[in-house]
């Protein structure tokens, strides 16, 4: 009964199938969208692919993806007044998120993942992160600088040994119409009654095969086959030969289980993993980044300042000299030397402003998708909001708990374990695969004869055919489909097929592949952990002597001043000279400069500890699923009621 039900249901579905063209998707069609996920409205699921029922057509189109979003977010265009982007840290933060293009590659990671999960529901083989890796060429460190190699995931692409994977997708093979015509010469005409034999046939059939992770697999098929022949023996011509076939295989030792079966699935999902790892690694590589472009344009901003000053200062010494020289108190010479301190103040004055003038476009690119190719953002200048302020104490925090928090939080420490547990998947999948291949085979065939009697019949003895045979056979399709499911004729076959590899070689070497492969991975996630201990321990450390150099540049820097201003009034009273003044000018430029880039030195110090240790995400308030959106819901911090824009050079 039940194969009665089996058979009727596979004949309904090869009536329901109808002509149908592949074509794809047009775009923004939102009957070829993928439904959305549960991770975010606007992300969609590709781990399941397309429903075919009740249109069958749909598994044929092309998949629907949207075009890249290439505009930046309103958060920048908020920022812009009067041809100045007024820029705090927290906005320069948000910005990255939403318009960082290395950010904008690095979501396709999980996406790539989730297509994989596809391929690994249908059985088929990973093909692992493609395009997915993410890398960091727009960023920069600073001006002039380039962009470093960014985080790559690590992931298991393919088992390197195991069992065959089924394919778990069902698949319907159909002959519509197979037509064959075939002449031939006979030696013998006691069976066809015919020294030339002419047959002509017409095949069709449509079977339906399925797969499934318990090891086991059945196909169901209906075959017909229709042919007329000059055969004078031929008690029906034409006739209709049928068949409806049955075959099951089940796995016993080799590819029997569902952990093994679905070894590709579990390693897809890790993957999946990895790859939301990789985009939080990522994520935390551009914020850190932004970080010290940030810190970098204020630094370089305050050294503009500070070249502004000597130079204030210079102008200030030459036109006291001049006086003084035409007066006649002071020697013409005098006047060469302090405007040859001048121009050299005016020439760093110019090198700092054009600083800031790179600074400021490796930001905007940093911050924005369209970069330097918008003119508005171009030619805005960025003015930073966000001064940094260096506390009066260091907080003491043990290393030991920097360490731990930092092995807790990497998540390159977590896509390393995670690569781990795929290489044990794929070691127990090889090690199925030691074991002999024993199959439980079955087969079952139901066999149907139908046709129209032959009106040249002459039998054996030379006579024409004296009575009609049985009205059971005679018929076409109809008769055939009777004596099908009434199981007139049916054949059954049940046996176990054993395959003993004598010495079993290939499977041992991937074994041993496999076990070495482990052991790597573990080795590697030692590795990942010494290595982070180390950057945590080298960051505290460079935290301390970025704040021991800071603590000297400020006492320096206080020193110049006061030594300037005991050679000025030294100067004025008669009993000094000049050239003692312009040097003491000198050591007080270069003090402030050496304080910028020690304060500069400093914040980027911290920023690096932050990283170390993880918490760059937790020190900044950062949602990573609104990284993952582009969306902060962060409002932009208030424009300054008057923030003067960075002097133009």
């Amino acid at each position: 009964m039940r194969l009665r039900t089996s058979l009727v249901l596979l004949l309904s579905l090869a009536m329901l199938m109808q002509p149908m063209w592949v074509q794809a998707a047009p775009a923004g069609s939102p009957a070829a969208a993928v439904a959305p996920s549960n991770l975010a409205p606007a992300t969609p699921d590709y781990t399941k692919g397309a429903i075919w029922w009740p249109n069958f057509s749909k598994v044929f189109r092309t998949p629907y993806v949207a075009e890249a979003n290439l505009a930046d977010s309103d958060r920048l265009e908020q920022l812009l007044r009067e041809g100045n982007i007024y820029l705090s840290l927290d906005d320069s933060i948000a910005l990255a998120l939403e318009n960082n293009l290395d950010i904008a590659v690095a979501r396709y990671g999980p996406l790539i993942a989730d297509a994989d999960i596809l391929r690994a529901r249908a059985g088929a083989f990973l093909r692992g992160p493609g395009i997915g890796g993410v890398s960091s060429q727009s960023t920069g460190s600073s001006a002039g600088g380039g962009g470093a190699p960014g985080p790559q995931p690590v992931v298991n692409t393919v088992s390197v040994g195991g069992p065959a994977i089924p394919q778990f997708d069902p698949v319907l093979t159909g002959t519509a119409v197979n037509w064959n015509h075939n002449s031939s010469a006979q030696t013998n005409t006691i069976v066809t009654g015919t020294n030339t034999l002419i047959n002509e046939g017409l095949s069709s059939g449509i079977s339906y095969s399925q797969a499934f992770d318990t090891g086991t697999a059945f196909s169901l098929g209906w075959n017909n086959q229709t042919n007329t022949s000059n055969a004078i023996r031929n008690v029906f011509n034409p006739y209709l030969q049928s068949s409806f076939v049955l075959n099951f295989q089940q796995n016993l030792l080799q590819g029997f289980g569902r952990s093994i079966n679905r070894r590709n699935m579990r390693i897809a999902r890790n993957n999946r993993e990895i790859s939301d790892l990789a985009f939080e690694e990522q994520v935390i590589q551009t914020v850190a980044q932004v970080e010290d472009l940030y810190w970098d344009l204020v630094s370089f901003i305050e050294n503009v300042r500070v070249q502004q000053q000597a130079v204030e200062t210079s102008q200030k010494l030459y036109n006291d000299n001049k006086r003084q020289v035409e007066i006649g108190t002071l020697a013409p010479i005098e006047i060469v030397r302090a405007e040859a301190q001048l121009a050299s103040d005016e020439q760093n004055l110019t090198v700092a402003q054009t600083q800031v003038q790179q600074q400021e476009t490796i930001l905007k690119n940093a911050l924005s998708k369209s970069g330097v190719a918008n003119p508005s953002i171009a030619q805005a200048h960025v003015v930073p909001t966000t001064q940094f302020v260096v506390p009066q104490s260091e907080a003491v925090e043990p290393i030991q708990d920097l360490m731990s928090y930092a092995l807790r939080s990497r998540p390159e420490l977590a896509q390393s374990r995670i690569s781990m547990t795929n290489s044990d998947i794929s070691l127990k999948a090889t090690q199925n695969a030691l074991r002999p291949s024993l199959n439980f085979v079955a087969s079952m065939t139901n066999n149907a004869l139908a046709g129209q009697i032959n009106p040249n019949f002459v039998n054996f003895g030379g006579s024409t055919l004296a009575a009609a045979p049985s009205e059971f056979f005679v018929g076409g399709l109809g008769t055939s489909l009777k004596q099908l499911f009434s199981r007139n004729f049916p054949s059954y076959g049940v046996g176990l097929q054993l395959n003993v590899p004598v010495r079993n070689r290939s499977a041992q070497a991937d074994m041993i592949t496999a076990q070495l492969q482990l052991r790597q991975a573990e080795i590697r996630v030692h590795q990942t952990e010494n290595s982070v201990r180390v950057e945590v321990q080298n960051a505290l450390i460079n935290v301390q002597q970025a704040r021991a150099r800071l603590d000297a540049a400020t006492k320096a820097r206080i020193l110049q001043e006061q030594t300037l201003d005991a050679e000025q009034k030294k100067y004025a009273l008669g009993a000094d000279t000049i050239y003692n003044v312009i040097l003491s000018q000198r050591d007080l430029t270069s003090a402030r400069s050496t304080e910028v880039a020690a304060i500069n030195n400093y914040a980027k110090a911290k920023i690096e500890l932050e990283r170390a240790t993880g918490q760059t995400l937790d020190k900044n308030n950062i949602k990573i699923d609104e990284a993952y959106n582009g969306a902060v819901s962060k409002p932009p911090d208030p424009l300054p009621a008057r923030t003067p824009a960075p002097p133009k050079p």
